[in-house]
């Protein structure tokens, strides 16, 4: 069982090595913003749970188990991005609510905010429809 912690090293170190082909502890301490002591310390506990394997000085890379709940934990984390996108929350709170939330939701959470994402996604006027209710609702709020 993964912490949060876990996760978004897990998360990051995968999206490193899609985006560059591999991941160092500097690369992970940089995009998390931690020391590197940090890091390796993190590194070593997941290669004890077998999520990657880790060669001091040689690198790391991700098992198969590692890239199979790393390619999750960013699926999860654009997910979350689109639907709160869809629901109109302004852009420039879209990250960090993301990462507040997306430890503290369930996988069927997960999943059935994937169907609302697609629900509004094959028709457009239902987002167009959502957006009239919340102009709506603005205007209402304003008036209050």
């Amino acid at each position: 069982m993964t912490t949060p912690s876990m996760e978004d090293y897990i998360e990051q170190i995968y999206m490193l090595i899609e985006e560059k082909g591999y991941a160092r502890v500097s690369d992970i301490a940089e995009a998390l913003a931690v020391h590197p002591s940090s890091v390796t310390k993190m590194v070593q506990k997941l290669d004890k749970d077998e999520y990657l394997i880790y060669e001091k000085y040689r690198g790391l890379i991700l098992t198969p188990k590692g890239k199979k709940i790393g390619k999750r934990l960013v699926y999860r984390h654009e997910l979350l991005e689109q639907f709160l996108k869809i629901i109109g929350v302004d852009e420039e709170k879209i990250y960090d609510d993301v990462e507040g939330i997306e430890h503290h939701l369930s996988w069927n959470s997960i999943d059935r905010i994937g169907d609302l994402v697609q629900f509004f996604e094959e028709n457009e006027e239902r987002s167009v429809q959502l957006k009239a209710i919340q102009k709506k609702n603005e205007q209402t709020n304003q008036e209050s």
